[in-house]
């Protein structure tokens, strides 16, 4: 691992994703999820102060990447928050099947490297009648940003932590045998275009 990615990458991802834009749209999932709780790609933590502990029994995190979850668990001791974090990705989840009411991810999914596995663990770990609660940004609907997209992507993915913003994120959900239930998008304010077309909403198992 390089000085950029242990040494900077960890704070630049802690700033970028903590923007106002992206903090709000944060606000507008995270606390919708309820009984005993998994985070995939818990990262630096942005998403702990969201968390209405009152409608939770548990939280389990997951993120292979130990220099930003060793933020997150500063984070989480200055919260008070009782979260189970495992260095680990989402391709081979070490949990049990069907144990988890609520999945939460977000933006997370851009930067997975094997999301067939990974969507598949997702599927394995969540409860017949469980959500996956997702937050991400993706492709965009209009050509124009798309093939920018496209062509700046190499270049971001290199300098971002293998970040993509070109997935079609309603795609990767529904390809995993998860129904969309709600689903609302829009370009993030005070984005650049290329990084902010969000899309957020619930699926569940089919």
């Amino acid at each position: 691992m390089s000085f950029y990615e242990k040494k900077i990458l960890p704070k630049v991802l802690d700033l970028l994703c903590g923007s106002s834009p992206i903090n709000y749209q944060r606000k507008k999932i995270v606390p919708k999820v309820s009984g005993n709780v998994l985070e995939i790609g818990i990262g630096s933590g942005l998403n702990l102060p969201h968390y209405n502990v009152s409608n939770i029994s548990n939280i389990t995190a997951l993120d292979p990447a130990e220099e930003l979850t060793d933020i997150a668990k500063k984070r989480i001791s200055e919260l008070d928050l009782d979260i189970d974090v495992i260095n680990c990705g989402a391709e081979e989840i070490p949990l049990e099947s069907k144990s988890f009411d609520s999945i939460l991810v977000t933006y997370t999914l851009c930067s997975i490297e094997n999301l067939d596995d990974s969507m598949k663990e997702i599927r394995r770990v969540i409860k017949d009648d469980g959500t996956l609660f997702f937050c991400e940004h993706g492709i965009a609907p209009d050509l124009k940003t798309k093939n920018w997209q496209d062509r700046i992507n190499p270049i971001w993915k290199r300098l971002m932590g293998g970040c993509n913003i070109n997935r079609d994120i309603p795609e990767i959900i529904s390809n995993s045998k998860l129904e969309i239930v709600d689903l609302e998008t829009m370009f993030l304010p005070g984005t650049p275009r290329i990084a902010g077309f969000n899309y957020w909403g619930t699926a569940r198992t089919n």
